[in-house]
C-alpha cells in the first residue's frame, strides 16, 4: 500500500541539519511496526501541486507551524483536497496541524486555544476505540507542541483521544475513512526537546523546562504507529 504524505511544514531552520523531515520521520515510525507500505511525499509547503485523490491509496497529513486560519496560498487548496479525499473514500490520517486541518475541512472548528502552549509529554484517554484501535493501551502518551486546538468536531465524529488540556485530541470522522490525532507519534523525545529549545525565547523558560522534564517518562509511540498502520490496512481500497 502506498502512503502519500502531504508535507505542510518543515522543522525549524536550526534543526534541519541534524534531524530528518517530517515525512521521513513518519516513514521510519510506521516501518518499525509494518514494513508493507511504500511512501511518496507531496510537499505543498515548498510548492508541489496537490495530487488527484482518486489516484491515491492512502494520505497522511503532517504537522506544521501554520494554523488553519493563516493566509497562505495552499491553505484553501488543502481544505478542498481533504474534502475531495474523503468524498473519494481514500483513507486519510492527520497529525497535529493535519488533525486541525481535517477537523476544519470536514465541518469542525480549529483555532488558537486560550489554554496556551501544549508542550512535552501529554497523556490521553481513549473514550471511543474504532476497530483499528481495538488493541493497544487504553491510555497513551505522545510528544506535543501546539497552541491551536480543535474546539468543535464535525457532526457524527467520535473522540478517540482526550485529555484535560485537549478535549478533542483524537477524532474518527463519520462518512469517510478519516481519522486524526493532535499528538506527534513521529516525534521522539530527542527531537521534541530540540524543538522546544529552538522556541525557548518565544515560549519562555518555565514552560520549556517543564516540558523537557516531562520526557523523563516514556512515550507510547509504537502502539500509536500500529494504530495508524491498522487504520490504513482496515480501509484499504480493494
Amino acid at each position: 500500500m502506498r502512503l502519500t504524505i502531504i508535507e505542510t511544514g518543515l522543522p525549524p531552520e536550526p534543526l534541519r541539519a541534524d534531524w530528518p523531515t517530517y515525512p521521513v520521520m513518519f516513514e521510519e515510525l510506521i516501518s518499525q511496526v509494518d514494513d508493507g507500505f511504500t511512501y511518496e511525499t507531496c510537499s505543498v509547503v515548498t510548492g508541489d501541486a496537490f495530487p488527484d485523490p482518486a489516484t491515491l491509496d492512502g494520505v497522511l497529513h503532517t504537522g506544521s507551524a501554520f494554523g488553519v486560519y493563516d493566509d497562505v496560498a495552499w491553505m484553501p487548496e488543502l481544505m478542498d483536497f481533504i474534502r475531495e479525499t474523503a468524498a473519494a473514500n481514500v483513507p486519510q490520517f492527520g497529525i497535529c496541524f493535519g488533525h486541525q486541518a481535517m477537523a476544519e475541512a470536514l465541518g469542525g472548528r480549529a483555532q488558537k486555544s486560550d489554554k496556551g502552549w501544549g508542550l512535552g509529554r501529554h497523556e490521553y484517554e481513549t473514550p471511543h476505540r474504532p476497530d483499528w484501535m481495538a488493541s493497544g493501551p487504553e491510555r497513551f502518551t505522545l510528544a506535543v507542541s501546539h497552541q491551536d486546538q480543535v474546539t468543535a468536531i464535525p457532526d457524527g465524529a467520535k473522540v478517540t483521544a482526550s485529555s484535560d488540556f485537549c478535549e478533542y485530541a483524537g477524532i474518527a470522522y463519520a462518512g469517510s475513512p478519516s481519522a486524526s490525532f493532535q499528538g506527534h507519534p513521529e516525534f521522539d523525545a530527542g527531537f521534541c526537546s530540540a524543538l522546544h529549545e529552538s522556541r525557548r525565547a518565544l515560549i519562555g523558560d518555565e514552560l520549556v523546562d517543564a516540558a523537557l522534564d516531562s520526557f523523563a517518562k516514556p512515550l507510547t509511540r509504537a502502539p500509536v504507529a500500529q494504530w495508524m498502520a491498522d487504520f490504513f490496512r482496515a480501509h484499504r481500497k480493494s
